[in-house]
């Protein structure tokens, strides 16, 4: 295929110039030195408000520069104030042409309004999915135009916008990737009359694909009604309520006024499930299409076994009759519901029997788990969303992305938000090369361990032997791996299908690579049967690690309790009494905390803690005695385990003594 070339500035010949106003058309003779003018028109909207536009092609420079390879639209509003449906007929005028002709990233308008770009701030500011819209005033068009006003405009507005920074499940197309075969499968599935299961780990992007299955849905006139589990108004109620806020849901997102519901006090324990399923005929009989009703429940486990917040549900007095209604009705009443349940924790379909009774979800339907992103999703996601944003990647590190990420969307949109904040420069592109790649990626997982964490929560809560296994797999203790493999192939099937490990030729391997780093960060000093050297090493370095927190902390306490800086230097040389006071009086404050000034050692600032316990027990967890002791003791093992062989009784309470000076130091610094 012929690669498309750029156009140079200029106006296409059959471009209605003489239709437009007539400042119009001055401005238009402007922007035809910058770009090449394809076509315009005027849209009206509502009874009195009338809007011209244009559709431009970017050259060369913006091209290479923001990655707009389609034709943007420029937009004329001659009112003097920004007015909300402004910003709607962007996407009216989007949905006129081809969704592969226009640039759905930007959109340019030039106003009357000589307030536009703060009007613009408070419009947009609350939408953080909104397109970038590029402001200009009339009146900047009068006149002579500088030298790249135009791309600094652009660059003043894309370079500023970090498009990778979402946190809340994205709800439009304009920064959604990678999802669109398995919105497909779910919805074939529907179609077909089967219901889905779809599970994964938390950020994987699990609401994202709801909406992008209601967005698909809309398409054909379907309407699915999503139950969210999470909902106290929900999930607070039990087994025969529940059916009744379904059906009372399913009228008003249906818009199904006209339909009978029984009321809500003769939903009760005898009733409930059959006034649902007549409930629900009346609504598919009054319906204007025959695909069946279609629910979505999220955050499943917000209603399953064991995992529900609410006794009701979590000891399956409520999970088996409400589920059994369901079922009841899916299989005895051809297309009438189908139903999709969309959460963390599988467990609520994969246990076959709940006391002597059969789990209605057991085997009813065979799950979907979400997948990491191919290398073509991250791409296609990290191109797009970084080059309007001024970051260039080498085409290397898009692998590199997948790899150490897994294809983990949320994760890959946050460290690429971090290096944006970190290398952000407004007047020119940055490029991502191996070298800041790799050091922003080491930075990342350090500060962002929490984003791991989180992710990782559901399988340390509800699959402990399975989280074993993956630090056995981290510390590479692959006999141990695969002994737990091999006699419960269930808790691979797991961590496969979170797409957290994956099974090669030569065994298992991650999936997530910075899941693998973090594991081994968080079990760094787990290890056992390490020998004397490497017990001398990790005493060493704990210790020196937690000396230098301790130096900032007692400095820095000692001052905040203090008048000022002259009375914090006295107390500290209080402290120390005798020919210690005598050797650090000639020094100042600050000073006498650097090791290459004052000698102060690791017992000393144990012994500052101990004296002015006051100033310090909010930062410890333990008490003063208690703190003093893990402390000295601390400090003595090094000595100790310098001087000879350590027990590895001793080493194991050096270790625990480590670990809780080490809590305390990382929750204040």
């Amino acid at each position: 295929m012929k690669e498309r070339t750029s156009p140079y500035p200029g106006i296409h010949p059959n471009f209605p110039l003489q239709n437009f106003s007539k400042d119009i058309q001055c401005i238009v003779n402007t922007l035809k030195r910058e770009f090449f003018i394809t076509s315009g028109s005027k849209i009206q909207v509502g009874a009195s408000s009338e809007y011209e536009y244009i559709l431009v092609e970017p050259t060369d420079e913006y091209r290479e520069t923001f990655n707009l390879q389609k034709e943007i639209v420029i937009l004329f509003s001659k009112y003097q104030t920004l007015q909300a449906r402004t910003l709607d007929v962007f996407e009216r005028i989007n949905k006129t042409y081809s969704t592969l002709r226009l640039e759905k990233i930007c959109g340019v308008l030039i106003s009357n309004d000589p307030k536009i770009e703060h009007s613009l701030l408070n419009l947009t500011k609350s939408e953080p999915e909104s397109q970038i819209i590029i402001p200009f005033i009339y009146s900047e068009f009068k006149g002579k135009v500088e030298v790249n006003f135009f791309i600094n405009r652009f660059k003043k507005y894309l370079y500023d916008r970090d498009l990778f920074a979402f946190e809340a499940p994205l709800k439009k197309d304009l920064y959604f990737f990678g999802r669109n075969d398995l919105i497909l499968t779910i919805i074939d599935r529907y179609k077909r009359g089967e219901n889905s299961g779809l599970f994964g780990l938390r950020k994987t992007g699990k609401t994202s694909v709801i909406y992008g299955i209601e967005r698909s849905l809309s398409r054909d006139g379907i309407v699915p009604v999503v139950i969210d589990c999470q909902n106290p108004s929900f999930n607070q109620k039990r087994w025969f309520q529940a059916l009744y806020f379904i059906c009372k849901e399913t009228k008003a997102r249906l818009k199904l006024n006209q339909v009978r519901l029984a009321l809500e006090n003769e939903f009760n324990e005898q009733n409930a499930a059959s006034y649902t399923k007549t409930f629900f005929q009346r609504c598919k009989d009054s319906n204007q299409n025959d695909w069946p009703l279609f629910f979505i429940f999220d955050e499943i486990e917000n209603i399953s076994l064991k995992t529900s917040p609410c006794e009701h549900w979590s000891q399956g007095t409520d999970f088996i009759p409400f589920w059994q209604a369901l079922r009841s009705i899916f299989e005895k009443n051809n297309n009438l519901i189908s139903y999709l349940v969309v959460g963390t924790n599988p467990s609520c379909i994969e246990v076959p029997t709940i006391g002597n009774i059969d789990n209605p979800l057991f085997n009813h339907f065979t799950p979907l788990y979400i997948p990491g992103f191919q290398l073509n999703d991250t791409e296609d996601m990290v191109k797009k969303l970084g080059r309007p944003m001024g970051l260039k990647f080498e085409d290397t590190i898009y692998a590199k992305l997948t790899e150490d990420f897994g294809g983990h969307p949320f994760l890959i949109r946050h460290l690429c938000s971090f290096i944006h904040k970190e290398v952000h420069n407004r007047h020119k592109t940055v490029t991502v090369d191996k070298k800041l790649y790799q050091t922003a990626k080491t930075e990342f997982i350090k500060k962002f361990s929490n984003y791991l964490e989180m992710i990782l929560l559901v399988v340390m809560k509800f699959y402990p032997d399975e989280y074993e296994m993956l630090i056995y797999l981290a510390k590479n203790e692959i006999s141990t791996f695969n002994e737990m493999a091999e006699y419960h192939p269930s808790y691979t099937s797991h961590l496969i299908g979170y797409s957290l490990i994956k099974k090669g030729i030569s065994g298992y391997d991650f999936q997530i690579d910075s899941v693998k780093e973090y594991l081994l960060m968080q079990n760094k000093y787990k290890r056992i049967g390490l020998t004397t050297e490497e017990k001398w090493e990790e005493i060493s370095a704990r210790r020196n690690r937690a000396e230098i927190k301790l130096r900032k902390i007692v400095k820095m306490q000692l001052r905040a309790n203090t008048k000022n800086i002259d009375e914090a230097k006295q107390v500290m040389l209080d402290i120390f009494g005798g020919k210690r006071q005598y050797e650090l009086s000639h020094l100042g404050y600050n000073d006498i905390f650097d090791p290459n000034k004052g000698e102060i050692y690791f017992l000393d600032l144990a012994k500052v803690i101990s004296k002015k316990w006051e100033m310090f027990e909010n930062i410890f967890s333990h008490s003063k005695k208690g703190t003093f002791e893990k402390l000295e003791f601390i400090n003595k093992s090094r000595a100790d385990a310098h001087a000879k062989d350590i027990t590895e009784e001793l080493f194991q309470y050096f270790r625990i003594c480590m670990s809780d000076i080490e809590k305390d130091l990382e929750d204040l610094m």
